[in-house]
């Protein structure tokens, strides 16, 4: 996160160097502003230029890409953006040299001036700002965030036996069988055909030997009238 805040304030530092560069002195006091586009490939000259034709398109262009690339957190796209300010640059820096000769660095106002530096600054601050963004994490997405925090812990292979969920503990695992446990049988009340339980006669049920008297408390005869 202090990468990517880092990052993209140098990004738009550089950007803002770009842009401002061809509105300061490039060469001999002539302003970036005045270098036509076309000029940078089919060589200078000495006609003026627009504004929204000029060397400022390309860096205007290379501004919206790094406001892009910080909004959208892509690296290429600040990246894509330095090298097509330094693209620039260099080029009409060779352009220069032919119809100049040679390039001068001079302080007294001639030869390559501010402009310039300026422009080759906010290439290489763009640059530096696509290094140390980290750009989007490479992790799973919101969905798969929310369910590893519903499902810490993945489900065991059919092939290995553990408890469920996981103890994470050492050891064998508790559940040694493949199988379920045997469920015991509900309690359903004494037998009625225990004579120790019992307290009425009952007769056993088919194929049950027994006496459906009952040995605790003898059927009595009724008295006589």
């Amino acid at each position: 996160m202090i990468r990517n805040i880092l990052g993209s304030l140098v990004a738009l530092a550089g950007a803002a160097s770009a842009v401002l560069s061809p509105f300061r002195d490039w060469y001999d006091g002539r302003a970036g502003r005045d270098y036509r586009v076309r000029d940078l490939f089919e060589g200078i000259t000495a006609t003026e230029s627009g504004v929204l034709v000029s060397i400022l398109l390309p860096f205007l262009f290379a501004a919206l890409l790094v406001i892009a690339g910080v909004v959208l957190r892509s690296r290429i796209a600040v990246a894509l953006a330095g090298l097509v300010v330094l693209g620039f640059t260099i080029l009409w820096m060779v352009r220069q040299g032919q119809a100049a000769g040679s390039l001068t660095v001079g302080g007294d106002g001639a030869g390559v001036q501010v402009g310039v530096v300026n422009a080759a600054a906010g290439g290489v601050l763009m640059l530096l700002g696509a290094v140390l963004m980290t750009g989007r994490g490479r992790g799973r997405g919101r969905r798969g965030r929310e369910r590893a925090a519903v499902e810490p812990y993945a489900a065991p292979p059919a092939d290995q036996v553990d408890t469920w969920p996981p103890t994470q503990e050492p050891g064998m695992s508790t559940n040694t069988s493949p199988w379920p446990e045997p469920e015991v049988d509900p309690y359903t009340g004494p037998d009625p055909y225990d004579p120790r339980t019992r307290s009425y006669p009952q007769a056993p049920p088919p194929g049950r030997p027994g006496d459906p008297r009952d040995p605790v408390h003898p059927p009595r005869r009724p008295p006589e009238g």
